[in-house]
């Protein structure tokens, strides 16, 4: 349940908290990013599905690499729509299906 509702807190409200922030933007930067998740009180273990949602794709692979060595990012994204599926979540982690 409540890894339910912390994925859900990324995907209804990092959005508005990292427009509110930084200024509204289609991508952030992984230190915005970062900064937001650990300064708001967002779970830091669900970090790289703020990366997946806000971060330009053409950064993805290199930040995760130097942040998570350890995280295939192909694989935690299935994992994530998987997961979300089963619970028939969508809202904005629904733009995961199509990145």
């Amino acid at each position: 349940m409540f890894k339910y509702w912390h994925i859900k807190k990324y995907g209804d409200n990092l959005a508005s908290r990292l427009a509110k922030r930084y200024g509204e933007q289609h991508f952030y930067t992984a230190s915005q990013i970062r900064a937001t998740v650990y300064q708001c009180n967002y779970k830091p273990s669900f970090l790289p599905l703020g990366y997946l949602l806000y971060l330009e794709k053409s950064q993805l692979s290199d930040t995760v690499e130097r942040e998570f060595p350890e995280l295939d990012i192909q694989a935690y994204k299935n994992e994530m729509l998987d997961y979300l599926s089963k619970k028939q979540y969508s809202g904005r982690l629904y733009e995961l299906k199509h990145s």
